[in-house]
């Protein structure tokens, strides 16, 4: 599955930012779908996933509360809003999908999309 991110840009502290995720080439809904964020210098890390069928929602405890994954089978696109932004939030934000059910390392996605920079001034 190809998948194309888009939506990220620079954001006041406390702002939002939707993000979105198309996917293309393969069923979509046979993927489990990520997103994941790379700051400067940092590991890639866990921020949300969402089940095959969207039922289940699973988020890093940093963005809890605040950050909201969602999919819509009928575009083959995944969201990731974005409220009360953080600079900390500040970084490179990726999709993913993954056909094996797993959602929180980069090694349970098989297809990347190439990220979309989110910057948070303060």
């Amino acid at each position: 599955v190809q998948l194309q991110a888009s939506g990220g840009g620079l954001v006041q502290a406390g702002g939002s930012l939707r993000l979105s995720c198309a996917a293309s080439g393969r069923t979509f809904s046979n993927y489990a779908m990520g997103w994941f964020r790379q700051a400067p210098g940092k590991e890639r890390e866990f921020v949300a996933a969402i089940s095959r069928s969207g039922g289940s929602t699973y988020y890093a405890d940093s963005v809890k509360g605040r950050f909201t994954i969602s999919r819509d089978k009928a575009k083959n696109t995944v969201y990731l809003q974005m409220n009360s932004l953080k600079p900390e939030d500040t970084a490179v934000y990726y999709c993913a999908a993954g056909i094996r059910g797993n959602y929180y390392y980069p090694t349970d996605f098989e297809s990347w999309g190439q990220g979309t920079q989110v910057t948070v001034s303060s």
